[in-house]
């Protein structure tokens, strides 16, 4: 399998977007490591890399020596990483116990005390030692591995800070005289290491929780197919899970059960509820012939199915590829926040030393025990996690939100992009309406002719293999249900395709097509029959005409009607100060009638591919920022040229490798949807950012003790630590917001 390989693998160890600018670098430096990216709030790393000179293997082992770890073993990966989810959360929380119960009484201690005496310290030096052993060892170990490599994260500075703050405080402990400045008692900062601790431990597992909230998408969308399923293989039923499904194999779907693979029903009728896939909320009738997605819930009869791909090709498979490309993925200002923070580790840490040596040397007496606080605060408070956390939590919540709506975003930087929009795109048919032409206004030349012949028409229809054909039979049987259990049997039927069919019954020829085929037939026009004709072709419909020998008998005129929510959709586009636009290649009368339906004012019709992809290039080049709404086929220039190009997405072609938004629904008020979304995702990143840089700009300074020569105001490394952790989780929450908000 050589070649250059793509692929998405889950990381273990990281603790902070530090911890990912580590295992990124570390890939990007791999001499056959093509790109890297590596998401901190999802823990996963998607990598391109050449599989003829590197393994999985060389991959984990270079992550393992900085302390991190990769799982390169996909099988049943959900299950794994929930397992070791679970496990990493029990053994946070039991170090998070072990190190509340020995701080407390050393927090206790220090500040009940208005002189700590040498018991007390001994006393606090060994309440410490679990905290610092246990509790903080994962701190240390990876700032280790990290100094090994030269490389540095928020490790380093937790490490550095409360590990500074113990020796210290082991030091004047043991030996107090080393130290000791004359004039001066000696200090001890054993609570301060140890609440540090406990309070960034605590954030870690309050940010843990959020997390997990905020990637529930992709285990929402794992959890639609089942543990493992029975098929028939040569006539032997077997068990399988979904995965190693293959080509042919047959299924049966009971009544409330989800469908366990993408299929075509070989027997019997069900209403299949498909909202998980394409977010209709209305079930669909499937009978025989008709495609199944992976995912979707069987309500009523029972199924049987006939696989038409393997499990890992399931449309199921592809959303979840799709929300976890996306998810991994990183907007323009994510890798300017990913530059920010690759410096700033090691410039906070200069920081630290700068405001420990400024105020040893210029400080008040005691100046060492003064630097030192200082020194410790500023590394423990400038732990850059709010920063690394602002951007990917927003886009997992968004994204996952999106998702359960039928919005897949494939490209991460059309989420950017979307809300700066001013000018929409609309293809006509399939967009705006629905594809298919339907019978929307029928003349009969009399309630005798309709009653007599209509059954006729129908056992016409019902033979031809013109796609319009469908239209009249459908409409048919509306009006008149029960024809098709009419026993009608045409002794002879000729179709002349593109044109019309002509059959006989009872000894009459009767004739169903268009215009010219009636003519060429002469088939005689009434007048009336001329005015309905009249009327159809000034609405620029598809007419279908229906006769005999003698006369026409009826007239049927066909459109290609608009979506539901399409008129719905425009009005809430234009509310949104944005102008829309239909590009279609029909002819202009047909064109104009649809785009006044829908309230379109802007027209382009007769246009091919290459024409519509020009006309986006021209409103770019007037200075507008332009989506491209279309099927994904014929569409597929113009959707690349445009700034957004949204799919939209059919149950017979799901195109959803064609723009960076795919609506499952085929919907426009999706659309819609998908701008809002957008913005709300937007807006949570920089609300976040800003208050993440806010809170460092802020923060440093004060902990650098700024403000002391003044007010005599002194930031506690305790306080330090307790607003680092709260930053972090208050920057998860305020993301978590987004699942809260109507698009």
């Amino acid at each position: 399998m050589a070649g250059i390989v793509k692929i998405s693998l889950p990381v273990t160890g990281m603790s902070c977007a530090s911890c990912a600018l580590s295992v990124e670098s570390m890939l990007k430096a791999m001499p056959d490591v093509k790109d890297a990216s590596v998401n901190y709030a999802d823990r996963s790393v998607r990598v391109a890399f050449d599989s003829s000179s590197l393994s999985l293997g060389s991959l984990r082992k270079a992550v393992k020596d900085i302390g991190y770890d990769l799982i390169i073993d996909i099988e049943d990966i959900q299950d794994k990483l929930a397992a070791i989810d679970k496990k990493q959360m029990k053994r946070m929380v039991y170090k998070l116990v072990v190190s509340i119960l020995f701080s407390i009484p050393v927090f206790a201690i220090a500040m009940l005390s208005h002189t700590v005496s040498a018991t007390d310290r001994w006393i606090m030096l060994f309440l410490s030692l679990p905290v610092i052993v246990y509790s903080g060892s994962g701190f240390y170990v990876t700032a280790w591995k990290q100094a090994r490599h030269r490389t540095a994260n928020m490790d380093t500075l937790v490490a550095t800070g409360t590990g500074a703050a113990f020796i210290f405080s082991l030091v004047n402990t043991i030996a107090p005289q080393l130290l000791i400045q004359p004039g001066h008692l000696t200090h001890v900062y054993f609570e301060s290491a140890v609440i540090i601790i406990t309070f960034i431990l605590t954030g870690k597992v309050l940010e843990e929780k959020a997390r997990s909230k905020a990637s529930s998408a992709i285990k929402k969308l794992a959890g639609l197919q089942p543990k493992t399923i029975t098929v028939k293989r040569d006539g032997i039923q077997i068990s399988i899970s979904p995965g190693l499904v293959i080509y042919g194999d047959l299924i049966e779907v009971k009544p409330g059960e989800r469908i366990p693979a993408d299929g075509k029903v070989i027997k019997g009728e069900s209403f299949v509820d498909q909202s998980s896939i394409t977010g209709e909320a209305i079930p669909i009738i499937k009978i025989a012939g008709d495609k199944v997605f992976s995912g979707t819930l069987n309500q009523q009869g029972s199924l049987l199915i006939e696989s038409t791909g393997s499990g890992s090709d399931s449309l199921l498979s592809q959303i979840i590829g799709l929300v976890q490309e996306a998810q991994s993925g990183k907007p323009p200002i994510q890798q300017l926040v990913d530059r920010i923070a690759s410096i700033f580790v090691p410039v906070v840490l200069m920081i630290g030393l700068i405001t420990f040596f400024a105020w040893f040397f210029l400080g008040p007496d005691p100046s060492l025990n003064f630097a030192l606080v200082t020194a410790l605060s500023v590394l423990i408070i400038a732990c850059p996690c709010a920063l690394g956390l602002a951007t990917p939590t927003a886009l997992i919540v968004g994204l996952g939100k999106g998702a359960s709506r039928g919005i897949l975003v494939r490209d991460v930087s059309s989420l950017q992009m979307a809300y700066k929009v001013d000018t929409v795109v609309l293809d006509k048919t399939g967009t705006l309406t629905a594809g298919k032409p339907d019978v929307t206004d029928s003349w009969w030349i009399n309630d005798k002719a309709e009653e007599s012949t209509a059954g006729i028409l129908y056992a016409i229809e019902r033979l031809s293999f013109h796609p319009l054909a469908g239209s009249i039979c459908k409409h048919l049987e509306t009006i008149h249900p029960g024809i098709s259990q009419l026993e009608i049997a045409p002794a002879e039927f000729i179709e002349n395709r593109g044109a019309g069919v002509q059959a006989r019954i009872d000894g009459k020829i009767y004739y169903a097509g268009n215009e010219v085929f009636m003519n060429d037939n002469k088939v005689t026009f009434s007048k009336e029959a001329n005015m309905q004709i009249a009327e159809l072709k000034r609405k620029a419909m598809t007419i279908i005409l229906f006769g005999n020998t003698d006369e026409i008998l009826g007239i049927f005129g066909l459109a290609d009607s608009l979506k539901p929510n399409a008129i719905k959709a425009i009005k809430s586009f234009k509310d949104m100060h944005i102008e829309v636009i239909m590009l279609t290649g029909d002819n202009a009368e047909v064109a104009n009638l649809v785009a006044s339906q829908a309230g379109i004012s802007r027209v382009l019709s007769n246009c091919l591919p290459d024409q519509k992809g020009d006309f986006i290039k021209q409103l770019q080049n007037e200075g507008r920022k332009v989506a491209m709404i279309g099927d994904g086929i014929n569409d597929s220039y113009a959707l690349a040229q445009a700034d957004v190009g949204i799919t939209m997405a059919r149950g017979s072609d799901i195109a959803l490798e064609s723009a960076g938004i795919t609506l499952m629904a085929g919907d426009l008020e999706h659309a819609v949807s998908a701008f809002r979304l957008s913005k709300a995702i937007i807006q949570k990143i920089r609300h976040n950012l800003f208050w993440a840089f806010l809170y460092n700009i802020i923060a440093i300074p004060l902990a650098a003790g700024v403000l002391y020569p003044f007010t005599g105001m002194l930031l506690s490394p305790m306080i330090a630590g307790a607003a680092m952790a709260m930053s972090s989780v208050s920057v998860v929450a305020n993301s978590l917001r987004l699942l809260s908000v109507k698009i």
